[in-house]
C-alpha cells in the first residue's frame, strides 16, 4: 500500500509542477499591458478672464471649498425650499442617477473577468439498442441492450490578462463611471440653475405686476382728473378719451404679464417634480441684489465644471479602448480543468474507480481576419480623437460661458445705475407736466407723453434688475456652482483624482494613437 502511494505521488508531481509553471508564466504575462498610457489632453488656458470687472475679488483658498448649498447665497427662503425639493423629485436628475448606478454595474461586469469561470454540471441518460433474447415469444425481453449513464463534474477555466486586455477594459469602464458621476452632477447643477434663474424671472414678473398695478392706480386718478377738468370746461372730450385708452392700455398689459408669470410658474412645479395643477407660488416683488461671486484662476475651471470633468473622462475611457483593440493582435491563453465523476451503476458513482478529470492549456491565435482586428483599433483610435476635440470643445465653451457671463454682469451693473438716474427724471418729468396740466399751460398729449415715458423707463428698470439676477446665476453655473472634481472621485470610491491643472503651463499633450501592431507593443509592468 505504501509503494501504491509513493507511485501515485511521483506521477502526480509533473503534472503538478506543469500546473505551477504554467500558472506562474500566466501570471508574468498578465503583467504586460499593450497600448498607449494616458495623459490627459492639452486645452489653452488664458491667464486671467477678459471680462472680470476691476477689482473683481480672487477665491482664496478657502472659497474653493465645497460650498453645498450655493443657491444659500441668494438668502431666499422660497428659492432654498424649492431647491430641496428639486434635489429629491427632480425625473431629469433621477435619469442621470439610474445611468450612474449602471455605469457602475458596468465596472463590477468588466473586473469579473479577472477571474476564472467555476461550473458544475450533473446528469443521467438511460439508452438501448433494442436488442432481446431469442426463445419462445412468452420469453421475458432480454435488457442486456439497456446502457445507463451517470456523471457530476466541476468544470473551470481561466483566461489570464496577457496583453491587458481585461486591465484596459476595467479602467475604460471605470473612466466611464467618473464620466456618468460628472454627468449626474452637471444634470443637477444644470437644473439646480435652471430653476433659480426661472425663479428670479418670476420673481421679475411680479415686479412688473406691481409696476403695472400701480401705473393703472396712477392712470385712474390721471382719467378722474381728466373727467373733473372736463366737468368744469377746461378739458376736452378727447382728452377724457385718451385717458380712458392709456388706462385701458395698461390695464391689458397687466393682464397679460400673468401669462408669462403662470408659464415660469408650471416650469418650475416640472422641475420640483409636482403637477403644475396643484403647484403655486405666492407673488412677491424681486428685491434681491446679485451677490459678490469669488472668481477662481482660469485653470481652476477645469476642476470645477462637471461638463468639462465628465468629457475629459470620456476621453480617458476611450483610449483604453485602444489598448482593447491591439490586444486582440496577441494570442490568447485559456486555462481549463475538468473533474468529476461518471459511472454506469448509480450507486457506485462516488466512489475512487468512478472518477476522472482533464487539465491543461490552450494557447489560440487568429491568423486571418480580413483587416477586422485592425479595423477596430483604427475605429478606436478615430474615437479617441473625437472625444479629445469633444474634451477641447467643452473647455472653450466653457470660458465662452464665464466671459459672457462675467460681460452681463459688468455692463448690467453699469446700466442699471443709469436706468436709475432715467426713472427719476421722468417721474420728475411727469410731475412737472402734470402740474402745468392742471393750471391749464398744457394739453393732455404732454401729459400722456410723459405717463409713456415714465412707465418705460421704470418696466425697463424691472427688466434689468430681473436680468441681473438671471445673469447672476449663470456666472454661478459657469464657475462650476459648488462642485468640484474631488466630488466625482468621492462618488465613485476612487482616492486619486485626476492631475489638476497648473495655471501657469499647459497640460500635457496625449498621442491620439496608439503603437502600430506591426511594431513593439507599449507595454507597462
Amino acid at each position: 500500500m505504501q509503494s501504491y502511494r509513493t507511485a501515485r505521488v511521483r506521477s502526480l508531481a509533473p503534472r503538478v509542477m506543469t500546473i505551477a509553471v504554467v500558472a506562474a508564466l500566466a501570471t508574468l504575462l498578465s503583467a504586460c499591458v499593450v497600448g498607449p498610457d494616458y495623459k490627459r489632453p492639452s486645452a489653452e488656458i488664458p491667464a486671467s478672464y477678459k471680462e472680470a470687472a476691476p477689482g473683481w475679488k480672487v477665491a482664496e483658498p478657502a472659497d474653493q471649498h465645497d460650498r453645498g448649498n450655493w443657491w444659500s447665497i441668494y438668502e431666499d427662503p422660497q428659492l432654498n425650499a424649492l431647491e430641496d425639493q428639486l434635489n429629491t423629485a427632480n425625473q431629469t436628475i433621477a435619469q442621470f442617477a439610474a445611468a450612474y448606478r449602471q455605469a457602475r454595474a458596468l465596472v463590477g461586469e468588466a473586473r469579473a473577468a479577472y477571474f476564472p469561470t467555476i461550473g458544475a454540471s450533473a446528469g443521467a441518460t438511460r439508452s438501448g439498442n433494442g436488442s432481446s433474447s431469442g426463445g419462445n415469444s412468452t420469453t421475458a425481453t432480454s435488457r442486456s441492450g439497456v446502457n445507463n449513464s451517470f456523471n457530476v463534474q466541476l468544470d473551470a477555466s481561466w483566461e489570464p490578462d496577457l496583453w491587458g486586455s481585461v486591465t484596459r477594459s476595467v479602467n475604460s469602464q471605470k473612466a466611464g463611471q467618473q464620466s456618468a458621476a460628472a454627468d449626474l452632477a452637471n444634470a443637477r447643477l444644470s437644473a439646480q440653475a435652471t430653476l433659480a434663474q426661472t425663479y428670479f424671472s418670476l420673481r421679475a414678473l411680479d415686479s412688473t405686476q406691481k409696476l403695472l398695478d400701480d401705473t393703472v392706480a396712477a392712470y385712474q386718478r390721471s382719467l378722474q382728473l381728466t373727467q373733473n377738468q372736463y366737468a368744469a370746461g377746461v378739458a376736452a372730450r378727447s382728452d377724457v378719451i385718451q385717458a380712458q385708452t392709456q388706462l385701458q392700455s395698461a390695464q391689458a398689459a397687466a393682464i397679460d404679464n400673468g401669462i408669462q408669470r403662470a408659464q415660469d410658474e408650471h416650469a418650475i412645479a416640472v422641475l420640483v417634480g409636482q403637477p403644475a395643477s396643484t403647484f403655486s407660488i405666492p407673488p412677491m416683488p424681486l428685491t434681491a441684489t446679485p451677490p459678490a461671486v469669488p472668481a477662481q484662476m482660469p485653470s481652476a475651471l477645469l476642476e470645477r465644471r462637471p461638463d468639462i470633468a465628465s468629457a475629459e473622462r470620456k476621453a480617458a475611457a476611450a483610449n483604453e479602448q485602444i489598448g482593447v483593440a491591439i490586444a486582440a493582435f496577441f494570442p490568447s491563453l485559456t486555462l481549463s480543468a475538468t473533474g468529476g465523476f461518471e459511472s454506469s451503476v448509480f450507486s457506485q458513482l462516488l466512489t475512487a474507480p468512478s472518477r476522472f478529470w482533464t487539465l491543461g492549456p490552450q494557447l489560440a491565435e487568429t491568423l486571418f481576419d480580413a483587416g477586422l482586428r485592425q479595423a477596430k483599433t483604427d475605429a478606436a483610435r478615430a474615437a479617441y480623437d473625437g472625444n479629445v476635440a469633444t474634451y477641447r470643445q467643452t473647455v472653450l465653451a466653457a470660458f465662452q460661458d464665464v466671459e459672457d457671463n462675467l460681460a452681463s454682469q459688468r455692463i448690467l451693473e453699469q446700466e442699471i445705475v443709469v436706468q436709475r438716474q432715467a426713472v427719476e427724471s421722468a417721474r420728475q418729468a411727469l410731475a412737472i407736466v402734470t402740474n402745468e396740466y392742471k393750471a391749464g399751460t398744457v394739453g393732455y398729449v404732454n401729459v400722456l407723453t410723459a405717463q409713456t415715458t415714465a412707465f418705460t423707463a421704470e418696466q425697463k428698470l424691472e427688466n434689468i434688475a430681473g436680468q441681473r439676477m438671471v445673469s447672476s446665476v449663470g456666472l454661478v453655473k459657469a464657475l462650476g456652482g459648488g462642485w468640484d472634481v474631488s466630488q466625482m472621485n468621492r462618488e465613485t470610491g476612487d482616492v486619486a483624482a485626476p492631475a489638476p491643472v497648473p495655471a501657469s503651463s499647459p497640460v500635457p499633450v496625449a498621442q491620439s494613437g496608439a503603437t502600430p501592431p506591426s511594431q513593439a507593443p507599449t507595454q507597462s509592468q
